[in-house]
């Protein structure tokens, strides 16, 4: 036996502190007009973020997107989460029959990483949505988001807008 593998017996421990801003939108994005069927989806959610071992921080939106800040743990990746979420909700929507149509989110997301020094801000912000879309669609919301991140090209990164 050999001094090193006596030696290597230590485990490795894992910090992070890893947020992220996620915007999606439902496909049609007039599927979610009623703030009872939102509150409902917004809590099931919760769930799902809850069973994926993530910490959801704030989960809000309008008739047309949802925002949810959300810190990760190390152990799924951003992708995985947003497809579970996507693939969950639209089962539970849909079996559940909460609306009159067959119901689908959108392809895509936005992510957008948050320092621990912007949480406060980004979660006021998505808990004040209803506010702040009173006086801005969401079309020009999410570019700005966009801008902000230093990203130009808005064309091949915006939602489907019927607007």
């Amino acid at each position: 036996m050999s001094c090193i593998s006596k030696s290597i017996q230590l485990k490795p421990n894992t910090f992070t502190k890893l947020y992220v801003h996620c915007v999606f939108s439902p496909k049609g994005r007039d599927s979610l007009t009623k703030k009872p069927l939102r509150e409902k989806i917004q809590k099931y959610i919760y769930g799902v973020i809850k069973e994926k071992k993530c910490n959801p921080i704030a989960i809000n939106g309008t008739e047309d997107h949802l925002h949810i800040l959300v810190g990760f743990t190390p152990t799924i990746s951003i992708s995985d989460l947003i497809r579970d979420i996507k693939r969950s909700s639209t089962l539970y929507i849909n079996e559940n029959h909460l609306l009159f149509y067959k119901f689908s989110w959108q392809e895509g997301y936005g992510a957008f990483t948050v320092g621990y020094s912007e949480l406060d801000k980004v979660f006021k912000y998505i808990l004040n949505q209803e506010r702040h879309h009173s006086t801005q669609n969401f079309r020009d919301e999410y570019r700005q988001i966009l801008t902000e991140k230093g990203i130009e090209e808005f064309d091949n990164y915006l939602f489907e807008f019927y607007d």
